[in-house]
């Protein structure tokens, strides 16, 4: 690629994306730390980026020694390994040689090879660090390149403490608050699970024009295209059917059925790699049987969506659904998806943590149902034989209170106030 040009590109994209409005996410970032943020797209990686870089500012590193490219920009469709050099030696023209400058590489997953560059940089002690849209950049082959020297960060979507302050609303709604402030928070927590909590939606007002964007984004980019699906009608069933499916297990033979019925008919090992697709994408994630054997555990998971305004786009009345997405991503957020369970074994709950030993199930309402609460706290009983110690909540749309189920404690807690409330030690 042209240097000049190249340059050009890169002087450009700095004054564009560098002098955004800032609301810094939630995330402890260690200095002398190359990072690599992972996540679905429009998740807020860049801003991620753009926080270090604030925080680089704040201490008068001066923006010459700033270096950032941003690889979805269509001018660096063609860009190719060789040029990453180039980029290298543009910021050190720019910053000076005896000030290395930091690199922050967008996207790079764009980039074919690119992370032998990446190893070799860090490698030479350059402070870099990178994004990416799809977790084939995470693959057993390039985190043995990538060799420990970065840091991998999932970023997901606003958490509801984010959401409410980049909504302005930065009160602590856990302390004992006015109706009007209850109302308040009512609110802002019903549209962050119907609409879901990409940074961004915060200022739009169509916001499910601006998701469906997101969607066709991911789907057609991130699944269709780099993967060179021909059928697509296939995958955009798969994702229906894995909507519809979101609080039970869902096997792959069972979505072969599926296909098979709807007249498209595929092999199971096709299927494997569709729903594969779907999740490097960042668009689902899965969530294993606690209780069954290995083999089992990935045979029948439980798949969530990244986001829950993006499971709202493939159902009409989703509510109780959207209600256990939220608290699924939550769980992951808080403690990784690789330590996050759902337990089955002639019983059935929600999720389960082992390292907390937390059981949780999930019901829009409880107390006035008493069919419900029955079979919600029998499961908590019932789990008992299995996990004498485990600890139990309901998480619910609105109801709170504290049970005793056969000298079980039970608290069942509304998902507003369990978003807001720290993690449990």
């Amino acid at each position: 690629m042209n240097r000049d040009t190249l340059k050009q590109i890169m002087i450009d994209q700095k004054e564009m994306y560098l002098n955004n409005p800032l609301i810094e996410r939630h995330y402890i970032l260690e200095e002398n730390v190359n990072y690599c943020f992972v996540g679905i797209r429009r998740t807020g990686k860049s801003y991620m980026m753009y926080q270090q870089v604030k925080q680089l500012l704040d201490k008068n590193v001066p923006m010459s020694q700033i270096v950032y490219v941003n690889f979805e920009d269509e001018r660096l469709l063609e860009i190719t390994a060789d040029d990453l050099n180039t980029i290298l030696e543009i910021g050190l023209e720019l910053s000076g040689t005896d000030n290395p400058p930091y690199l922050f590489l967008d996207e790079i997953q764009n980039v074919e090879g690119w992370e032998k560059f990446v190893r070799r940089i860090a490698d030479m002690k350059y402070r870099i660090n990178i994004t990416g849209s799809n977790s084939k950049m995470l693959s057993s082959e390039i985190a043995s390149t990538l060799g420990g020297r970065f840091v991998i960060m999932n970023v997901y979507p606003y958490s509801f403490s984010e959401y409410l302050i980049a909504n302005g609303k930065e009160k602590n709604y856990l302390d004992t608050i006015s109706t009007n402030d209850k109302a308040d928070v009512l609110a802002q927590y019903n549209e962050y699970v119907s609409s879901g909590a990409f940074p961004e939606l915060v200022d739009i007002k169509n916001k499910r024009a601006y998701l469906s964007s997101i969607y066709q984004t991911v789907y057609l980019g991130d699944i269709i295209t780099r993967n060179k699906i021909t059928n697509d009608f296939a995958i955009k069933l798969i994702l229906k059917k894995i909507a519809e499916s979101i609080t039970k297990p869902l096997s792959f033979s069972r979505l072969a059925n599926i296909l098979k019925s709807a007249g498209t008919s595929l092999g199971k090992q096709t299927v494997i790699n569709y729903v594969g697709y779907a999740m490097d994408s960042y668009l689902i994630f899965a969530l294993h049987n606690y209780a069954a054997k290995l083999v089992e555990k990935e045979a029948s998971p439980k798949y969530y969506f990244m986001d829950t305004g993006l499971l709202g786009l493939m159902l009409l009345d989703c509510k109780s659904a959207q209600l256990e997405n939220l608290v699924a991503i939550e769980l992951i957020r808080r403690y990784g998806v690789e330590n996050v369970y759902y337990f089955e074994n002639n019983i059935e709950i929600d999720f389960y943590v082992p390292s907390e030993k937390l059981a949780i199930q999930v019901s829009m309402q409880l107390l006035d149902n008493m069919d419900t609460k029955e079979r919600e706290t029998k499961a908590f009983i019932k789990l008992r034989n299995f996990i004498p110690d485990s600890r139990c909540l309901i998480i619910t749309g609105s109801e709170e209170a504290d049970l005793d189920c056969d000298g079980i404690p039970v608290s069942v807690v509304p998902a507003w106030k369990w978003l807001l409330d720290t993690p449990i030690d």
